[in-house]
């Protein structure tokens, strides 16, 4: 049995849905459990955070993209990992990550290496997509892995779009995918 614990900022929610998609996924693993742990709008963990953090064989990073980069307050919190750092508390578990921004590109895959850098950083073992694009003549938008990224789920929520209308069903259905390929990972990982 793996555990698998989603830490994720969100802005304006759409992150958070994207967030939901991979825990959905993990949760549907067979003998996997997963849990979402929402940073907050001041870059807090809830008081028991850190404890579930440690306690994780797969810990998913999430962060919308904000001008080519994660978001102050998942940066914040990743600062304060370095708490756990000092005692290799995150070493040898499974980690991820996925993102969401306003554009098709967005730079998001700056966000994706900060948080393989942060992974590495912590001696953790980063698990990408295992997912082929979507890049031939006949892909549709909403084709799973459009946005064609190997190092973590991306996601695309256009900028005036509220959180009900993105990311769309394609990249939420990624995220599902990528998160139920995390569990799986842990669980092969935690034998």
């Amino acid at each position: 049995m793996s555990h698998a614990v989603i830490v994720y900022h969100s802005g304006y929610g759409h992150t958070r849905k994207q967030a939901e998609a991979v825990h959905q996924g993990a949760a549907g693993v067979a003998g996997a459990t997963a849990e979402l742990l929402e940073i907050s709008a001041e870059g807090e963990l809830p008081a028991d955070g850190w404890q579930k953090l440690e306690a994780a064989d797969a810990i998913v990073f999430g962060s919308p993209t904000y001008m080519g980069g994660a978001s102050w307050q998942f940066k914040r919190f990743a600062d304060a990992s370095s708490k756990p750092w000092f005692g290799s508390k995150w070493k040898n578990k499974v980690a991820a990550g996925f993102t969401n921004s306003g554009s098709m590109n967005g730079d998001k895959l700056s966000t994706l290496h900060y948080m393989i850098t942060l992974s590495m950083q912590q001696g953790m073992v980063w698990v990408g997509t295992g997912m082929a694009p979507a890049n031939s003549k006949a892909a549709a938008r909403n084709d799973v892995n459009w946005l064609g990224s190997y190092a973590g789920a991306m996601a695309q929520s256009p900028s005036d779009s509220s959180a009900e209308e993105g990311p769309p069903p394609g990249d939420l259905e990624t995220a599902r995918l990528f998160g139920a390929r995390v569990a799986e990972t842990a669980a092969r990982w935690t034998r």
